[in-house]
This record gives structure tokens, C-alpha cells and sequence, in this order.
């Protein structure tokens, strides 16, 4: 293959980044390398660890594994923020420097990197490749490699990477298996956490012109999987390498077994609910009280066949509700969010559409020690966030605010009418029936864009409420390519979506509420978030040094954001429910933060 200039153009730039590596060193700035490294305090496992505690390292290998994902895809670039990607790419093809353990809140240990190095401050973190470390054409990972996929990011990339790269003062090539990044400013713990999830990308078979066209063209990987097929938007199919490098790495022994991994994807919830029952899936990982109480009253559950079960997460239970995008009317008033609040009638919708199953969702991290609720704000928030959090609403600074609680009827006018109240404070009035801004003397009007039918029933239970105030909202279903389309522009009104949230949040907060990400495309700042006080709290969470600092940092972001009104909160599951046919295995011991498919068998004969 010929390269072209662009390619040129990426690895000219690195030729800064290549220094001596005797010439590089200082005593002064050394750090020991490790096996592993935590967000606080140190990594769970020793240097010496044979397997993850929640793996099975006699896992038999073999079989196919099939599973399901919601949507299509036009492309297999998840790191691009063109088209729409599914996230099977990595690690399963392509392999960060350093993996997660979902038994420890952030802890990473060795996988390209084989160690990694930061002083106490943190004002710099060093790799060395592991040695062993090979491309799926036999070429190892090196620094180079390394380097090349950092410039090739923060380029061209998505717009995460680029705010990472404005940390950055500089990157050493030290010598051909280790790299240095440092710091413009030390105390930002998770920066090293971040920059060791990154995926490398192989300098010689990447071309980075076509970097952010590539279609469904594969990355050469060095991960434990290749593509054998793919049938563009409705299906993916993975191979296992028998000459996968890594297979005996003790962070992977256990995982990786299926020989096939195929993935199809489906429009329709529906079906893919009735491809799983007729076994042409696997697992399903449900997220749908009635099909999870009366759907499955089918043969193969009853005979064994289908296994259901309900497991725990540690994990804080995170947020899913209808997000205002609070760029344009009528949401860029905070009066008209608050009201939006009181107009959900969640205990309703609870009672009649899923018997009672859910519990109502309070907080951004709710069921967690990170959760503002049930806890007055500390004199540590305080002082992190600054006066807009001395000046919330005296509920939310002691920790017994919750969303209104209506009597369930859907007719609940005690509740309605504190919405009323504001929408009057915000120059709103019923005229005629309709719900009428009085100095424009125009209809409040958006659009609820969705992008399932369960998302449209929840819409649909939402605008009836709306509409005994006057309020007829847009109900639209659209496509998934359309809808992320929409999103990323932030060409929008109101969506229904969630925000999964990890044991140690960190840097997605940024991408998420941070005023940087506002007005960038690609963000998940669909709100569109501008708040000093909810900047110094991410800031402050991400350089907390720690435990409680971590603490009070979260638990302040979580007043401001509930403050804002941005998320009409809905509701969570209890547990994580999952069902699978009885041929797919798992350990008895599962991961106490997240469950991941990543450590399941198939029984042989299969």
C-alpha cells in the first residue's frame, strides 16, 4: 500500500516526541514502574496475580456466542467521531495499553503496557510496552505505535481526546518500548487512567487520511479477535486467533473463550426479544419490566432451558430521564424545566405500566455513597463548589430533596399546580386550552424525539399529562442513525436517555456537563451545561487526592446538576437482570461493580 501525505504530515509531527532515551532520563523526575495502577490508593491484585478474582482461568474454549444490539451501524470506527460504530471493535480487536478490572472502583492493570510509572503527583505517566505485544501480523506494539495513535487522536479523533491533548506539555519517545507523557499541571489523578485506556493503533497499517472514512475496513488489531464477516448494519461476526499474543496473560486467563462472537442488530426491541426466545440469541440483558415479569412464561424457561437472573451492582445506579437541551426555548428557562418535573406522573406510569417494579431515580448517582441524598452538603463541597451550591434551595443543600410524589391517579392538580406557578413566573398562561408564552402570544411547542417504542410509550404517557395543562408536544420516532445524527449536532428538543455511571466517575463527567463540551459536536453535553460551579466540581474530582475529597467533589456535582434541572429523572431496575440459554456459562463469582459478557463460556458441544 502507498501512503499518502497525510500520513506523512502525522508521523513528521511525532518526530518531536522522538528523543535519546539515555539523554531523556533525570533522576529527579523517576518513578518506579508498577504492574498496575488505582484512581486512590493502590491496585487490589499483587504483581504476581494469575487471574482476575471473578474469572474462571479453566474456562473451556470454543463454540459461538451470539448476542444482541439495539440499532445499525454505517461504520466500524468507534474512536472517529464520524457515523455510527457499534463497540465491539475494543478491546476485542484493538487493545488499550491497560485493563480494567470491574472488581476495584478504578484500578488498571498491564495488557500492551506490560507497566506503568506516575510520582505521587501525577504530573506524568510512562509506559513500557510489553515485549510479547504483537500486532495480528506479527509486528510488535511499540512506543512508536504508541505515539502515532496519541497524534492520530488528538487530531482527528473524538473531541475527548482533544481536551486530553490540551493537558499534555509533552510526549517522549524514551526508547522503543517506553513513552512518557507529561503533564502542563500535576494533581489530575485519573489523566494516567485515561491515557492508559487508550487503544493503540498500528503505525505501519494505519492510514490516517482515510482515519475517519474507513467504512467497514477493520483495523489491523492485536487483540484476541479478528473479522470474519460482517453484513454492513445487521451483523458482525468475530473469530478467535488461536495466535493471539495475549492469551496467557494473567489479566486475561478466563476471558475470551467463545471461538466466534456474532452480534446482530435489531431496529425493533420486539424482535429482538422473540430472536432470543427462539434461540437464534443467546443472552439478553433486560431492561423491560413486563417482558421481565410476564414475557418469559415460555417452555424454555420453564424447563430449564433459559436461566433468568437477578444480579447485584455496586456501581451507583446512574440517571436515565428526558433531557432538555437547555440552548433553546422553551428550556433554556430553568422555571420551565422545574416544571416538567411536577407534569411526570412517575408513580402512575409505574403502577400501571410496569407493576410497580421501578424505583424512582433522585440522584446522578443514586444508591451509592456518591449520592447527595440523605446527606447535608459538607463543609468540604462547599468550599469545592463555591456560593452557587450555599445558594441552592435549602432541600437539596440538607439531602431530602426527591421529585414530586403524585398520588398515582394522573390527575394529581396538587402536584400540577406548583407546575403551574412556574410556568406563570416563566410568562406562560392557558389560553383557550393552550399553554401560551403571553408576550409572544405563541404555543409552547417542542418536540419529544425518540428513538424506540419504549421510549415512545414513555413520551406518550408523559404527554397526556402535558396536555391537561395545554402543553401537545412532538412526539417523533426516528431511526437510530438519524437520531445520532440529530444528537450530535444537538438538534434537538427533549430525549429520553441515560447516563451509565462507573464506580469512580472521572473524566466522562467532563464530556458530559463540562462548559468546554457545550458546544462541541460529538459530546454527551446534550443539555448543553455552562456552570463555573459544576466546572470546579468536576475539576475537583478529578484532582481529588482522596477518598472523601472524591466524595464530597461527587456529591457536589450531583446537587448542582439536580439543582438545574437539566434531567427529568425516571426511574432504575433494582438489580441487573439477565437471561440466557443454559449452554452459555458464567462464574459463580461475578465482578462486583459491572457484569461483562467477556468472561462467559459456551458448553462444549455447541
Amino acid at each position: 500500500m502507498r501512503w499518502k501525505p497525510a500520513r506523512r504530515e502525522v508521523l513528521a509531527g511525532l518526530g518531536a516526541l522522538a528523543l535519546a532515551g539515555s539523554s531523556a532520563r533525570t533522576s529527579a523526575d523517576d518513578a518506579p514502574h508498577r504492574h498496575g495502577i488505582a484512581m486512590h490508593g493502590e491496585p487490589a491484585l499483587p504483581p504476581d496475580f494469575t487471574h482476575l478474582p471473578f474469572a474462571n482461568p479453566a474456562a473451556p474454549k470454543g463454540g459461538q456466542f451470539r448476542q444482541a444490539i439495539f440499532g445499525s451501524f454505517d461504520t466500524l470506527n468507534s474512536m472517529s467521531v464520524r457515523g455510527n460504530a457499534p463497540s465491539v471493535m475494543v478491546p476485542l480487536i484493538v487493545q488499550p495499553l491497560l485493563m480494567r478490572s470491574q472488581d476495584e472502583p478504578f484500578t488498571l492493570y498491564g495488557l500492551l503496557a506490560e507497566t506503568v510509572a506516575t510520582p505521587p503527583d501525577r504530573a506524568f505517566v510512562e509506559f513500557r510496552t510489553n515485549p510479547q505485544a504483537r500486532f495480528a501480523d506479527g509486528k510488535p506494539v511499540t512506543a512508536a505505535d504508541v505515539a502515532f495513535s496519541w497524534q492520530l487522536f488528538t487530531q482527528r479523533g473524538r473531541p475527548n481526546y482533544r481536551r486530553n491533548a490540551e493537558k499534555i506539555a509533552r510526549v517522549e519517545i524514551r526508547d522503543e518500548r517506553t513513552i512518557r507523557f507529561t503533564f502542563k499541571a500535576a494533581n489530575d489523578l485519573e489523566l494516567p487512567l485515561i491515557i492508559g485506556l487508550m487503544p493503540v493503533l498500528a503505525a505501519h497499517a494505519t492510514d490516517p487520511e482515510r482515519f475517519e472514512n474507513m467504512g467497514f475496513t477493520p483495523f489491523l488489531g492485536s487483540g484476541p479477535y479478528r473479522l470474519e464477516a460482517i453484513e454492513p448494519g445487521s451483523s458482525i461476526t468475530l473469530a478467535r486467533r488461536e495466535d493471539y499474543w495475549g492469551k496467557d496473560l494473567p489479566i486475561h486467563r478466563g476471558l475470551y473463550n467463545p471461538d466466534r462472537l456474532k452480534f446482530d442488530f435489531f431496529r425493533d426491541s420486539n424482535t429482538q426479544f422473540e430472536a432470543f426466545k427462539t434461540g437464534l440469541i443467546d443472552f439478553r440483558a433486560e431492561i423491560e419490566p413486563v417482558k421481565w415479569l410476564s414475557g418469559y412464561d415460555i417452555p424454555a424457561v420453564r424447563d430449564g432451558r433459559i436461566v433468568r437472573e437477578s444480579i447485584p451492582i455496586r456501581a451507583p445506579k446512574g440517571m436515565s430521564g428526558f433531557v432538555f437541551n437547555s440552548r433553546k426555548a422553551p428550556f433554556s428557562d430553568i422555571r420551565v424545566r422545574e416544571a416538567m418535573f411536577s407534569l411526570f406522573d412517575f408513580e402512575w406510569l409505574n403502577a400501571n405500566l410496569y407493576s410497580g417494579v421501578y424505583r424512582r431515580t433522585g440522584s446522578f448517582f443514586d444508591e451509592s455513597e456518591l449520592s447527595f441524598k440523605g446527606s447535608a452538603a459538607s463543609p468540604r463541597e462547599l468550599a469545592l463548589a463555591g456560593p452557587e451550591l450555599a445558594a441552592l434551595r435549602p432541600d437539596i443543600l440538607d439531602g431530602s430533596w426527591k421529585p414530586p410524589i403524585s398520588d398515582g391517579s394522573g390527575r394529581d392538580r396538587k402536584v400540577m399546580r406548583r407546575a403551574i406557578d412556574l410556568l406563570r413566573d416563566a410568562g406562560f398562561a392557558v389560553r383557550d386550552g393552550v399553554m401560551t408564552h403571553l408576550a409572544s402570544n405563541s404555543p409552547m411547542v417542542f418536540e419529544i424525539l425518540v428513538t424506540t417504542r419504549e421510549k415512545e410509550r414513555i413520551a406518550l404517557a408523559f404527554a397526556d399529562t402535558l396536555r391537561q395543562v395545554g402543553i401537545r408536544p412532538n412526539i417523533r420516532l426516528v431511526d437510530s442513525s438519524q437520531y445520532w445524527a440529530r444528537l450530535k449536532d444537538k438538534q434537538f428538543d427533549c430525549i429520553i436517555e441515560g447516563y451509565v455511571v462507573g464506580a469512580s466517575p472521572g473524566q466522562e463527567q467532563v464530556n458530559r456537563w463540562g462548559s468546554i463540551a457545550a458546544d462541541q459536536p460529538g459530546t454527551l453535553n446534550w443539555a448543553g451545561v455552562k456552570s463555573a460551579a459544576i466546572d470546579r466540581t468536576i475539576n475537583a474530582m478529578l484532582s481529588a487526592r482522596g477518598r472523601e475529597d472524591f466524595v464530597a467533589a461527587v456529591r457536589a456535582l450531583d446537587r448542582l446538576l439536580i439543582a438545574g434541572h437539566f434531567v427529568l429523572p425516571l426511574y432504575h431496575l433494582p438489580d441487573r437482570w439477565i437471561a440466557r440459554w443454559n449452554h452459555v456459562k458464567r462464574p459463580e463469582k461475578l465482578p462486583q461493580f459491572d457484569l461483562t459478557t467477556d468472561l462467559f463460556w459456551i458448553e462444549a458441544n455447541r
